[in-house]
């Protein structure tokens, strides 16, 4: 009776064991990702944040390449990092054509000082909004921020960016 109570208790612990949550293995862990849609200079970009889990060594970068959605080459960027940083906040370049409900690829290396990979994070970012509602043009300009008249139709309304030329979803 005492071995059947001990072999259930291995069994269950086992069980227990499996359904645990696999720790994430690096430095970063996955904490926010979004689309920055900057009206007042008619930009999108992606965002990506990352939480610091694990020690970052010297020398160390990430490596982020996030899809294009004009289509073309894979846009990359390489960001150092710093061991007393608890955050990583990632930017792309400027984008155009980002579509509605359209999941896109973003793929974070994080590489050590001799550009070996320690950590892989992949991920999609999907906007709830078209490029088209960013205007075609700056809407202001100079320092003192004043309107940018080339940027509104006759009615004082924005002209809006064309989705013209853009990937089918």
């Amino acid at each position: 009776m005492k071995r059947g109570w001990v072999m259930a208790m291995v069994l269950a612990g086992l069980v227990s064991a499996g359904c645990q949550r696999e720790a994430s293995t690096g430095p970063f862990e996955l904490s926010g990702r979004l689309f920055v849609f900057n009206y007042r200079i008619s930009q999108a970009s992606y965002l990506v944040t990352l939480k610091r889990i694990g020690p970052v060594a010297e020398g160390m970068q990430a490596r982020v390449r996030f899809e294009n959605p004009a289509g073309g080459t894979v846009l990359e960027i390489r960001q150092k990092l710093f061991p007393a940083q608890d955050k990583l906040v990632l930017e792309s370049p400027p984008l155009t054509c980002v579509r509605k409900d359209r999941p896109y690829s973003v793929a974070i290396d994080i590489l050590d000082q001799d550009e070996k990979l320690v950590q892989e994070l992949k991920t999609s970012v999907t906007s709830d909004l078209d490029q088209s509602v960013l205007p075609a043009r700056l809407i202001v300009t100079g320092p003192a921020y004043q309107r940018n008249d080339a940027a509104f139709d006759r009615n004082g309304n924005p002209v809006a960016k064309s989705m013209e030329g853009c990937p089918a979803r």
